[in-house]
């Protein structure tokens, strides 16, 4: 995804809230002696899986709602995975894209057992309502037509995504410039080759396209390692969990700098290595570091991107 690192290149130039220490990347290469910590895509066992399309339907739904889960401190991407792998058991039709386009917030929260209103539910409906309708109108209801389209490239996989569903559209405007992020449309792509393991629906041939997925846990991660440094005041906001703004510039270059940070780490793991490094295997590793952090503080904005 040219334009992700492009445009998070330009933001990490010019950001003046977050810093990417290089040296901070050495270290951090370093001490993980040149070679990623390998780490299974399901390592959790919370999500579906058949080896069919029943799966790529499964996730394409999964990344649709993949956002925004901190409003509820009891609430996380597990309840949302495992939540929606029982539904599924329960109901092989329940996410047939005539049923997306019809559900309601109640049964949302009931598919995930879940006793309240979801952070963002009237979004998170409203994203389901339009995967359901524009499965059917261009893809015969099926996410893996979707995925056929794409001729085993992930980025246009994205691009694919990104076109037909505007709710996957993530990109904000910093200091004039347009800055692609594309979070959840990548995920996609990603979740699709962990689960099948580079074979069949997640077969792509540019896997080494796809970024890092800029979300809350990465950055924080990243500022842990020594990799990100914060101005005090953004360091105040997070660390008094105010919110920050969506689009703010403060928010645009948290994910912006993650994504070029790891850009940089990743270019030299591969120099050191001799081997290709791919950025969806360091993802995952400093998502896996971060959700066993209990004390991380990551940072809050309500954005249905991530």
């Amino acid at each position: 995804m040219e334009e992700v690192r492009a445009s998070s290149a330009w933001v990490a130039t010019r950001s003046a809230h977050v810093v990417v220490d290089s040296s901070g990347i050495e270290k951090a290469v370093e001490e993980i002696q040149g070679s990623i910590p390998k780490v299974k895509w399901d390592f959790e066992g919370i999500h579906y899986f058949d080896n069919g399309p029943l799966t790529v339907q499964y996730l394409f739904v999964l990344d649709a709602l993949n956002f925004c889960f901190w409003p509820d401190k009891d609430l996380n991407y597990d309840n949302l995975a495992l939540g929606l792998k029982e539904a599924l058991q329960d109901d092989k039709s329940v996410f047939d894209a005539d049923h997306l386009q019809k559900i309601t917030g109640p049964q949302l929260r009931n598919l995930l057992k879940w006793p309240r209103p979801l952070p963002l539910e009237n979004e998170r409906v409203r994203l389901l309502h339009e995967v359901g309708l524009e499965l059917e109108r261009s893809f015969e209801g099926k996410a893996y037509k979707l995925v056929e389209s794409c001729g085993k490239s992930a980025a246009n996989l994205v691009a694919l995504v990104t076109r037909h569903f505007p709710g996957f559209r993530d990109h904000s405007l910093y200091k004039g410039h347009q800055v692609f992020l594309y979070k959840r449309a990548q995920i996609f792509a990603a979740d699709l080759w962990g689960a099948f393991e580079g074979q069949g629906y997640g077969e792509f041939n540019d896997i080494g396209s796809i970024t890092i997925f800029a979300d809350y846990i990465v950055p924080a991660v990243l500022r842990q390692l020594g990799i990100l440094r914060y101005s005090s005041d953004l360091a105040s906001i997070i660390e008094a969990n105010r919110e920050i703004g969506s689009g703010s510039e403060e928010e645009v270059e948290l994910r912006a700098c993650s994504v070029y940070a790891v850009e940089k780490m990743r270019e030299l793991l591969s120099k050191k290595s001799g081997n290709q490094v791919l950025s969806v295997e360091l993802d995952l590793w400093l998502w896996s570091v971060g959700i066993r952090c209990q004390s991380l503080q990551h940072h809050r904005t309500l954005s249905i991107y991530y």
